[in-house]
């Protein structure tokens, strides 16, 4: 019997630890050691030499035996036994013997990512019979690797002398012994989780375990065994238990087995649809509201120019080569970033893009071309043109998913080896298509005036989400399909409800160009009154000021009757570079904002990169919670030259008393303090005698429960709704699972803005810049609760007024105490839709 045995990557893919691995099952051990792949192709194969010794009736899952007895499961994704075997295929059966690298099964990628929790695949020593794992280098977790590639290794168990065996007086198992009849339950049937759960159950109560099934007894430690019985939903078993706790053991047993939700996963708030599409419809998720109506446009970003022929062969493959180590290294920096901001899906393409870049083929194919007589950038072209066609006519999903993959590598190749390309003429009216885009692609499309746009990818939280709600521009993101309508095909898009309806009836368009007329004249009678203040009915006057990226968006909001700039995000200026901006740029920047307004205040925050924003030139160290790391003022530590030079730009700007300096992330008064002072020495060095305000965003619940002692040091505070409600909530704004509890109105969230507002009250403003401000719902709560200022997308500046005009925010204030003990955000929004409703007593 060979001494060791070699465990084999059985599918291209990312390396998951398998603590890394969602689901408790796996991630705790309780089926056994292992290692996990999220594969990047359809097909499973034999990570080793074995004897196929189990098939899952709903053909998710394989296990094999090795000559030297180390049964082995490979388990295609978590709770795809949920699937009933829908679009996987199984390659072998039990009794068959395979070879190292032979198919086990196939699968449709796109419908089982759909329909089950993750592809995520683990791979567990279910039995190891004596063999000891050596080799599972966990570092390598996050690494790709290829199908065949050893990922763990076994060693065989040494020779030991024969040892008598103890007699049955002596075991402490034998000292009593139950059985009981269970109707199997479980939907799924007895598979990997409740095969985990019973052998769990034997080692905690220390019983030998026994399931009998036709006259079969099969020991509960045998994982692969219990699951070859193929028992489904009705069957009967008998539970066999010996050893002390026997009783209590088959009463966690038959639980198990007999009870169908124990077995049954729970839908998590991220499948829970926003819209539900009808006949002919697409849903997504609104990232900027509006209704229109215009002709579908298919956006495809033009490649650089390249030349066409080559000079020496030998030349032309130094520069394809020094373009592929470019691209790979700015990947790998992309990757470390994703990671650090634990973005998985980001993280997942990035690894897919770093696979192709290192195929030897595609770069053997190029090297072709090139003796041929092209230019490096023109051969990497035709090369990737090959192998796309080739993946389209397999006529494979998955393969043909991959072109997206290719043609970006494509792009970026061709851009280290020539020059760039203008952005595609958009028609102005159109319906723009496209997978994604980026923030400087949207800027330069809105400048085309398109009618709408809808991605495939995106969220609602991104900066392209952000531009389009800052230029009103209605856009739907997250549609996860590939709309194949034709060019110029008439659609609605309801970015309202979040749908997309192509060729629509033409009952449907006559149905939505009336909504649209409305919307319009509600918009034109809001703009009538937008430039003069909002006072609500009990006599409140509320400033509603704009959140801009920069001079041109301070130029809209300014147009569309703001008071002011409540927030100049200042880091679009430094993102989508390769180095930062110098003083001179910035300060043209910010003084565009300023002159837009016209002596009306503008409030520039001061740089705001790390968690999920994050610059290729600006290394952040690898932290476990990200959003917990280095962001904001505490870049001051790491990068004081970096803020130093905005903060010398911020005080060139005229005039200064219209500027307003604000500072992210302050967790306390000490760090407010330390930058003041370097504001007041910088301001010395430059002959500025006159210093602009300087307050501070209440984003962390340290600096709303410090709120007093901020305020006495501060000009103004401004809540960051967004960050508050994940920090005093503990979840992630960027997880898309949390997004259905992730509520600003959560009564925690609410008693941590009364707060800030009582602290800071005599002492100086409160406005509240997140994107509650403009929540139709949350922005009344946040006025009942005593801001003095709200800011909002420029396009929604005229909306927010006309509301407030019709809110009694002191009526509304006499309810929010009392529902302040609600149980959460959900029951708080059903109060108040239900108080804004009733008809107001004169």
């Amino acid at each position: 019997m060979a001494s060791s045995l070699d465990i084999k990557a059985p599918v291209d893919g990312v390396l998951v630890a398998l603590d890394a691995v969602p689901d408790p099952v796996f991630a705790g051990g309780t089926l056994g050691e292992g290692l996990a792949i999220d594969p990047l192709g359809d097909t499973l194969h034999a990570p080793c030499d074995g004897e196929i010794v189990h098939c899952a009736r709903t053909a998710h899952a394989v296990t094999l035996r090795s000559t030297g007895g180390v049964e082995l499961l490979v388990h295609l994704g978590l709770d795809t036994v949920n699937l009933d075997g829908a679009g996987i295929e199984l390659l072998v059966e039990a009794g068959q013997w395979v070879e190292a690298g032979e198919p086990l099964l196939r699968f449709d990628a796109d419908q089982v990512a759909q329909q089950a929790m993750s592809l995520i695949t683990p791979l567990i020593i279910a039995e190891p019979s004596g063999w000891r794992l050596t080799s599972l280098d966990t570092q390598k977790s996050g690494e790709t690797a290829r199908q065949g590639e050893v990922i763990m290794r076994l060693e065989a168990p040494a020779a030991s002398p024969n040892v008598a065996p103890e007699s049955d007086e002596a075991s402490p198992r034998q000292t009593q012994e139950m059985t009981r009849d269970v109707i199997l339950a479980l939907a799924a049937g007895l598979h990997a989780r409740p095969t985990a759960r019973l052998r769990a159950i034997a080692h905690e109560q220390n019983v030998d375990l026994e399931l009998v099934h036709d006259e079969t007894h099969i020991d509960a430690r045998s994982l692969s065994r219990l699951m070859n019985m193929g028992l489904v939903e009705g069957d009967r078993v008998t539970l066999i238990a010996r050893g002390k706790c026997a009783t209590t053991a088959l009463d966690a047993a038959e639980r198990l087995l007999s009870e169908a939700e124990a077995d049954e996963p729970v839908a998590s708030a991220a499948e829970v649809p926003t819209a539900e599409a009808g006949a002919g419809q697409l849903a997504g998720l609104v990232a900027s509201q509006g209704l229109v109506v215009g002709p579908l446009h298919h956006y495809v970003a033009a490649l650089p120019t390249v030349p066409q022929a080559g000079d020496d062969p030998a030349h032309e493959r130094a520069a394809l080569g020094e373009a592929l180590e470019k691209v790979g290294h700015s990947l790998k920096t992309a990757l470390a970033q994703a990671k650090r901001g634990a973005r998985s899906s980001e993280a997942e393409i990035l690894e897919a893009h770093l696979a192709w870049l290192d195929d030897p083929a595609l770069r053997e194919a190029a090297e072709g071309y090139i003796d041929s007589g092209r230019s490096a950038g023109q051969a990497w072209k035709e090369a990737l043109d090959d192998e796309a066609a080739g993946l389209q006519a397999t006529g494979n999903k998955l393969l043909a998913a991959r072109v997206a993959d290719l043609r970006d590598l494509q792009r970026q190749v061709m851009a280290c080896l020539g020059t760039a390309p203008s952005i595609p003429q958009v028609p102005a009216g159109a319906i723009v298509i496209a997978d994604d885009l980026t923030p400087s692609e949207l800027t330069a499309l809105a400048a085309q005036r398109p009618a709408g746009i809808c991605l495939v990818a995106g969220g609602t939280t991104s900066h392209v989400a952000i531009l389009a709600r800052a230029r009103g521009l209605p856009c739907l993101v997250a549609m996860g399909t590939v709309l194949e309508s034709a060019e110029g095909d008439m659609a609605i898009l309801d970015a309202e409800r979040g749908l997309l309806e192509p060729q629509p009836d033409i009952a449907s368009l006559e149905t939505m160009r009336k909504r649209i007329a409305e919307s319009e004249r509600a918009r034109d009678a809001d703009r009538e009154s937008a430039k003069q203040p909002a006072t609500t009915r009990d006599g409140r006057t509320i400033e509603v000021c704009a959140n801009v990226a920069g001079g041109a968006e301070a130029t809209l909001a300014a147009q569309d009757g703001a008071d002011g700039i409540g927030l100049l995000r200042s880091e679009f200026l430094f993102l989508d570079r390769e180095s930062a901006p110098s003083v001179d740029e910035q300060r043209g920047e910010y003084q565009a904002a300023l002159d837009a307004l016209g002596g009306k205040p503008v409030v520039v925050r001061t740089l705001d990169i790390g968690a999920d924003k994050q610059l290729s030139y600006l290394p952040l160290p690898s932290v476990a919670n990200p959003a917990l790391g280095v962001r904001g003022i505490r870049l001051w530590a790491s990068h004081a030259e970096l803020l130093e030079s905005q903060l010398r730009a911020l005080l060139a700007l005229q005039p200064l008393d219209a500027l307003r300096i604000m500072l992210p992330m302050v967790s306390g008064v000490g760090e407010l303090r330390a930058l003041r002072q370097r504001l007041e020495t910088l301001a010395g060095e430059l002959g500025v005698s006159r210093l602009p305000q300087l307050g501070v965003m209440i984003e962390v619940p340290s600096a709303a429960l410090c709120a007093a002692s901020l305020a006495a040091e501060a000009d103004f505070l401004s809540i960051g709704t967004n960050d508050l409600t994940q920090y005093t909530l503990a979840m992630d704004r960027e997880d898309p699972g949390l997004a259905a509890q992730l509520d600003v109105l959560h009564p925690a969230v609410l008693r941590l803005i009364k707060t800030t507002v009582d602290g800071a009250a005599g002492r100086c403003p409160v406005g509240v810049c997140g994107a509650a401000a403009g929540d139709p719902l949350a922005l009344a709560v946040l006025v009942a609760l005593g801001v003095d200022e709200l800011s909002v997308e420029p396009s929604r500046v005229p909306a927010v007024k006309a509301s407030l005009r019709e809110l009694d925010a002191g009526a509304l204030a006499e309810q929010l105490s009392a529902w302040s003990d609600l149980d959460d955000g959900a029951m708080v929004r059903e109060r108040l839709k239900s108080w804004l409703k009733a008809p107001v007593v004169a």
